[in-house]
């Protein structure tokens, strides 16, 4: 049995997921059967193809180099989410991005995207890279999404309006192509999540561009919501900051016991957790409540927050 975890974020929660994946190594017993860490997603600040979750910051290239060593070396690909909607022709040739994908090009690494624009750059300029079609596309209708998996990439995200779906989940002809969002933290059919998505778009290339022309500069959030009024709705949403016990309480909500007696049997096998936005503790939580078994979680947490505190990633 392989039950494969797609976990954030391998710029923010660098140190946080290489401490994880050292416990999954060396502390096994702690985990549910047939964990695997299948790949750390994110991007490095402040790559301007970057969607889904604005992100701020800058990262150095010998940063870059340091974050792909230490998750290859250890056979766990690096998953770029690069699924920013408002992708024109003349972002394509970002500098910045472009040395992340020449860095990152050996075969194991990977790119989640939602823009064919970008898509076919990437298939031309980066052939290696494996493609993830992702759930920002918002593919909710069943005979779009099984035209979806059948097409030419190496994973597919379904949209997580469907997650109890099990009348259309059951249906999808290549189930162990298909991943599963199991914590949603958005509100379940929201009318403005597409939306929400175009304006971090928009937001994370104008802050690319700033930082690029102005790289010793505070770019000023408050006068781009200012300058679109559109984003109101991502000024005041505060789904992205739910905690896991929360998110229980939503629709589209999937239980722990349900990937192991339900999910899995069917023939799924690749789930994401989403946290990007997470702060530690509670994407720590996350973590707990999905891949350890229930019965050693005090003692798991106990032994990541030991370690957690040794490695200064949290302090006392």
């Amino acid at each position: 049995m392989r039950v494969r975890f797609h976990l954030p974020d391998f710029a923010v929660h660098y140190k946080f997921n290489l401490v994880f994946a050292e416990m999954l190594k060396n502390c096994p017993q702690y985990f549910r059967d047939g964990v695997e860490i299948a790949s750390v997603y994110g991007a490095f600040p402040p790559s301007l193809w970057n969607g889904g979750r604005f992100q701020s910051g800058v990262c150095s290239e010998d940063f870059i180099k340091q974050v792909i060593y230490s998750f290859n070396s250890r056979g766990i690909p690096l998953r770029f989410t690069f699924t920013n909607p408002m992708i024109e022709e003349e972002h394509l040739s970002d500098e910045y991005c472009n040395m992340i994908m020449k860095l990152a090009d050996n075969g194991l690494n990977e790119v989640i995207i939602m823009s064919p624009l970008l898509e076919n750059y990437i298939r031309e300029n980066y052939p290696k890279y494996k493609l993830t079609s992702s759930t920002c596309r918002r593919i909710t209708d069943p005979g779009r999404l099984y035209d979806e998996v059948n097409k030419d990439y190496h994973i597919v995200v379904i949209d997580y309006d469907l997650n109890n779906r099990f009348d259309i989940l059951e249906k999808i002809p290549d189930k162990e192509k298909c991943e599963i969002l199991v914590n949603a933290c958005c509100n379940p059919a929201c009318s403005h999540r597409s939306h929400h998505y175009r304006t971090i778009g928009q937001e994370q290339i104008i802050y690319a561009q700033h930082v690029k022309n102005h790289p010793n500069t505070d770019f000023s959030f408050q006068e781009f919501f200012d300058s679109h009024p559109e984003s109101d709705y991502e000024r005041n949403c505060n789904c992205m900051q739910r905690t896991v016990f929360e998110i229980k309480n939503l629709s589209t909500h999937i239980p722990p016991d349900d990937i192991w007696e339900k999910y899995v049997p069917m023939g799924f096998c690749q789930f994401k957790i989403e946290g990007r936005s997470f702060d530690l503790f509670n994407l720590m939580e996350h973590y707990m409540y999905y891949m350890i078994k229930p019965e050693v979680r005090d003692e798991a947490r106990f032994i990541l927050t030991r370690q957690l505190v040794r490695n200064n990633i949290i302090r006392i």
